[in-house]
């Protein structure tokens, strides 16, 4: 080995110890608050448990609050009266209301587009959470902080 190789050689092991001094691993994959997803839920809800369960099963990091007063934390997060469901979650700047799918969460951190957040208003049968003996079609919507909306997608 050459000079200037060896030279190298140490320098590489040198880095890769100082990293793994730092607790930083090279092939470790970054934390993202974009798995964090914070939940704010009535305590005897049965189906918003059901929904958390169906984000965690799709990797969510779910952290559920168990609240007496939603309305509060509706009015906190700018979620329109009209767009209201049973729960109202947080991931990364954006307001999930209600029994929204979980790739649909992904594809919204992925696009990013310029609203407060997305809802599938009140509680339509065979979204995620509220699963049973038939389904009905849903959209899921967009709003903004005038309370304006837009179909997102539809199941």
């Amino acid at each position: 080995m050459k000079m200037h190789q060896a030279w190298r050689y140490v320098a590489l092991v040198a880095v890769m110890f100082m990293l793994t001094l730092g607790g930083v691993s090279v092939y470790s994959e970054p934390q993202s608050s974009i798995n964090t997803i914070t939940v704010y839920k009535d305590p005897s809800c049965g189906c918003c448990s059901k929904w958390v369960d169906h984000l965690r099963e799709h990797g969510y990091q779910v952290t559920a609050h168990d609240v007496s007063d939603m309305t509060k934390i509706k009015t906190k997060y700018g979620v329109p009266r009209a767009l209201s469901s049973c729960h109202t979650a947080v991931v990364d700047g954006y307001v999930v209301e209600g029994h929204v799918p979980a790739d649909v969460i992904s594809r919204l951190l992925t696009e990013r587009p310029k609203v407060v957040g997305i809802t599938v208003p009140d509680m339509p049968m065979g979204s995620p959470g509220m699963e049973g003996p038939y389904s009905e079609p849903y959209d899921v919507l967009t709003f903004d902080s005038q309370g304006n909306t837009k179909v997102y997608t539809s199941h």
